[in-house]
């Protein structure tokens, strides 16, 4: 089709014509009106479009606002382009910017090469941010040859983006050019610097935060309030990372394509043990008799709670782990979220009174019928000669994503709790400007399990990840500083096992399916890693929580 030619492009259910060669930004500033958040992003026949794209033959176009979870990734990420541009104006080209790991509802930077962050750099940085995004700077997007990439992000001193390049197969890719820089992200950006007016940076710690809106509120920048307990675990887990030497993807596959792999596994190993030791030790000394176990899904907790008991044994103590999963009602007992899905992270999915009458039986002195929930029937089935009783000396460990919710024990006295919060965090990033969000690390771990152990498909499981997050946010996230310790489940070579389990459930997710786009989102992000057989992997490792072979029987 010649470019003086019209096409029929359906918006809204309606049919509009246009030049051929229109860009999708030039389309969206006539219908930004229609659309009550800022558009940022497009749908294309069905597939995810930048608004620099031009329209050359007939189709359906949907706009993405920044009320959309991929519309808002895409803001943060332009946003991470604007702030590094900002860095390297205010503080010189050789300045190296590192977006660390998530905190609060921003990003948690640091700056390299021995700069002070104060509350003058921070200002100023703050406005020459502001005055990036009034001069709306035109992002410029190149699709080049990956030899060359590997060469032109040599040539800037960017040495993590040439080395995750090294190891990807795809011989072409995308990369973003902003005035006088030119960076790579991992995913979809916005055309100019106009589009992301709404941030916030805050000083804290040796850093700052880029504080910016989130999908409930896509124009407000909302008030800082970080979790100090999760930032110290998240900031050892990043100080562990630099001790290995391991921070990033192209140095976790340098370590594996130079023979180093073993090694890694079993460091990485044994500092997890030696933290479990040491809140073990913790416990000993309480005198505490329930401990009770909470973190998000595919945090690991059943794992944890074994080898937490060993530890416990090991102090002289005896532990006897109880996983709230039991206690799950039958599931068409279950309540639904608001798509109309079983919503089993929500309290009233399990039974909460049985669960306080065989607790207090069972420290009264009882022997009690525990129940096995049935995940495949989805009904709770006794019979299983699932007995136990427990003398005066020894200890509940009960594990669950409510633990940390006095209302799941409410007949227990706190004085009679000790409670732990396990997540993964993990302490790895792409490189220095794409972090790896610690949801896509437990959404991968949970894709292989649920098939494994859970007879359910990848898109079953993607399909209701975010309710399961909605729920992490009502019902664990608010707890977790009432923790008296926190565990950090991720290893940081954990990815290069899950890829081999994950890749082929993801490809059976076909285009037209509701979950394809997010199944392609994930397939492209293990093609960074390097894949490595599961073999060698020790049985009590948390990741056999979800990959098999383990010796707790998970």
């Amino acid at each position: 089709m010649k470019e003086n030619e019209k096409i029929q492009v359906t918006i809204l259910d309606e049919v509009f014509e246009f030049a051929s060669g229109i860009s999708l930004q030039e389309i969206s500033r006539d219908f930004q009106e229609r659309f009550p958040h800022r558009i940022l992003l497009s749908r294309v026949n069905g597939k995810l479009k930048e608004l620099h794209h031009h329209l050359r033959k007939n189709c359906h176009v949907e706009f993405l606002t920044t009320a959309d979870k991929i519309g808002n990734m895409t803001y943060r990420r332009t946003a991470t382009l604007v702030l590094t541009k900002a860095v390297m104006d205010v503080l010189g080209k050789d300045t190296e910017l590192i977006v660390d790991f998530s905190v609060d509802k921003g990003y948690y930077c640091e700056i390299k090469n021995h700069v002070t962050i104060n509350d003058e750099i921070i200002e100023k940085l703050q406005n020459r941010m502001v005055e990036l995004t009034k001069m709306d700077i035109p992002i410029i997007k190149m699709n080049i040859n990956t030899r060359e990439a590997m060469e032109l992000f040599k040539l800037n001193g960017m040495n993590e983006k040439e080395k995750l390049f090294k190891y990807r197969r795809a011989s072409r890719v995308n990369i973003y050019q902003l005035d006088n820089i030119i960076d790579y992200y991992y995913g979809y950006m916005a055309p100019s610097t106009g589009y992301i007016p709404d941030y916030k940076l805050i000083p804290y710690k040796e850093g700052f935060v880029l504080q910016m809106p989130v999908i409930d509120a896509p124009e407000i920048v909302p008030d800082f309030n970080p979790s100090e307990k999760i930032f110290n675990v998240l900031k050892e887990a990043s100080i562990w990372g630099e001790r290995l030497e391991i921070c990033n993807t192209g140095e976790l596959n340098d370590c594996i394509a130079n023979g180093g792999f073993m090694d890694l596994v079993l460091v990485s190993e044994a500092l997890q043990e030696k933290n479990i030791a040491a809140i073990a030790d913790e416990i000993y000394s309480s005198g505490k008799r329930i401990v009770l176990i909470a973190g998000p899904s595919s945090s690991g907790k059943t794992t944890f709670s074994h080898r937490l008991s060993i530890q416990l044994r090991a102090k002289g103590l005896k532990p006897h782990p109880i996983p709230v999963d039991d206690y799950f009602v039958d599931r068409e007992l279950t309540p639904k979220d608001e798509q109309g899905n079983y919503n089993y992270e929500c309290l009233e999915a399990l039974n909460i009174e049985q669960f306080n009458k065989d607790l207090q039986d069972l420290l009264a002195g009882e022997r009690v019928e525990l129940p096995i929930f049935n995940f495949v029937s989805g009904k709770s089935e006794y019979g299983k000669n699932n007995f136990l009783q427990i003398g005066s000396d020894e200890v509940l460990v009960i594990e669950g994503i409510h633990c940390l919710n006095d209302a799941l024990t409410y007949s227990i006295p706190k004085e009679s709790k000790y409670r732990v919060y396990i997540s993964a965090l993990t302490q790895l990033n792409l490189d220095e400007h794409n972090r790896i969000a610690t949801t896509d690390g437990r959404l991968i771990r949970r894709i292989v399990r649920d098939a494994a152990h859970r007879g359910a498909s990848a898109a079953h499981t993607i399909a209701m990840w975010d309710s399961v997050r909605r729920g992490e946010e009502s019902n664990i996230f608010p707890f977790q500083e009432n923790a008296d310790a926190q565990f950090n489940s991720a290893l940081v070579y954990e990815l290069c096992i899950l890829k081999q389990f994950a890749e082929p459930l993801l490809f059976n997710i076909q285009p037209g399916q509701p979950e394809y786009e997010e199944a392609k989102r994930l397939l492209k992000f293990l093609d960074y890693f390097i894949g490595v057989t599961s073999e060698n992997i020790p049985k009590n490792s948390i990741l056999r929580e979800f990959i098999g072979g383990s010796y707790f029987n998970v």
